[in-house]
């Protein structure tokens, strides 16, 4: 019921702009609008929608996947089988028959961020017009239903069971490996308990010491906690597709006191990210709020990344907090707030909580307590 809502949407969309076929790549995409998602897509996947169906183009090795899972009302696979090969043996060769059933100079609309250039250099030189309607997609999938937010709900809590189960472990000695694997096993047990039948997963990396927390994106290494440490800790939690993002800085013993302002000026700048956010505003208001925090502190200069991102079935999903993006907020949108500060020498400080926007503000679904603040 809920594809199919999504289904009418993309398809009155796909009427009003006269496009006969939608050609859907993006595997986030093909979920939102099919309910199938494979682990990998090295053997491409194609979602086809017109008017009245939506097709799957799918690899021998995924169709009792697909069969089981994807709503769609035909499926048409490729092999890759020695004993199959008198069978069709690329996606190319479905896609082409399908594709010749659209009149010669019909629009089709494709995702031009994500549709490989050989398949567009294709779709011209046949004829067809191509225009875009990724950003469609991107603008359906920003606003969340009642369902959606449930599910992130759930992923929100598994999160911040996961970081507190973590954070009873951090002590000098231990690494970062280690330190994340109490929350991942908390957070596999309580699911598999509690949410019987249903798909987990998660995403974590810490990053301990001055030079280390100074780069916001690094893999979990085997280096140990040392006394004094700043470590930031990251972690994603997704419930059947969705995520929420959940991110604490700490100290491991004995901070400076220029670590603990830092951690202190970072945790102001997400308060006031926080409390701004909500329908009506733009975008860009809540990034500029939190990087004045920064600068009249004196610290503008070790800004070096927005406030948030949206969040749902990607990592990062558009629109972003910016402090150029015009974009008026909506109630059912969903971000993380996580300004971040990385100062050479000294380390990186930043919180990252995941809220949804509601008609009279917002709140937070990652509600672990801001430690050693």
């Amino acid at each position: 019921m809920i594809v199919q809502k999504r289904l009418e949407q993309f398809r009155k969309y796909m009427d009003d702009n006269q496009i006969s076929l939608g050609l859907i790549w993006e595997p986030d995409n093909q979920f939102y609008l099919s309910g199938f998602r494979a682990i990998s897509y090295s053997r491409p996947i194609v979602t086809l929608i017109d008017s009245e169906k939506t097709v799957l183009i799918i690899p021998g090795l995924e169709e009792v996947h697909a069969a089981e899972k994807a709503k769609v009302d035909a499926m048409y696979v490729y092999y890759e089988q020695f004993g199959l090969r008198d069978k069709e043996l690329s996606y190319m060769v479905h896609l082409t028959k399908l594709i010749q059933q659209i009149p010669a100079g019909s629009y089709i609309g494709v995702e031009l961020d994500s549709l490989p250039s050989s398949v567009f250099m294709y779709l011209a030189q046949l004829g067809f017009t191509v225009v875009d309607v990724g950003k469609k997609i991107t603008e359906m999938r920003t606003i969340k239903d009642a369902h959606e937010i449930e599910l992130l709900k759930i992923a929100g809590r598994l999160s911040d069971l996961a970081i507190a189960e973590s954070l009873k472990h951090a002590r000098v000695g231990i690494s970062e490996l280690e330190f994340d694997t109490y929350g991942d096993r908390i957070l596999l047990e309580i699911a598999s308990i509690e949410y019987p039948d249903e798909l987990i997963g998660y995403e974590d990396w810490t990053c301990s010491g001055i030079r280390r927390s100074e780069m916001p994106h690094l893999y979990s290494s085997t280096r140990k906690f040392e006394e004094g440490d700043g470590v930031v800790h990251s972690r994603q939690v997704w419930f059947n597709g969705y995520r929420a993002e959940n991110e604490r800085t700490f100290f491991v013993g004995k901070p400076t006191e220029k670590q603990k302002d830092l951690l202190k000026l970072a945790t102001e700048a997400q308060r006031v990210g926080m409390e701004l956010i909500r329908p009506g505003i733009m975008a860009k208001e809540v990034d500029i709020a939190a990087y004045e925090v920064f600068k009249k502190a004196g610290y503008g200069e070790f800004v070096n990344h927005r406030i948030g991102h949206g969040l749902g079935l990607s990592e990062h999903e558009e629109p972003y907090l910016r402090f150029d993006n015009d974009l008026i907020l909506q109630e059912g949108m969903v971000y993380t707030i996580e300004p971040g500060i990385y100062v050479p020498g000294v380390g990186g400080f930043r919180h990252s909580d995941t809220v949804i926007l509601t008609k009279s503000g917002s709140f937070a679904i990652t509600q672990h307590p801001k430690t050693n603040e």
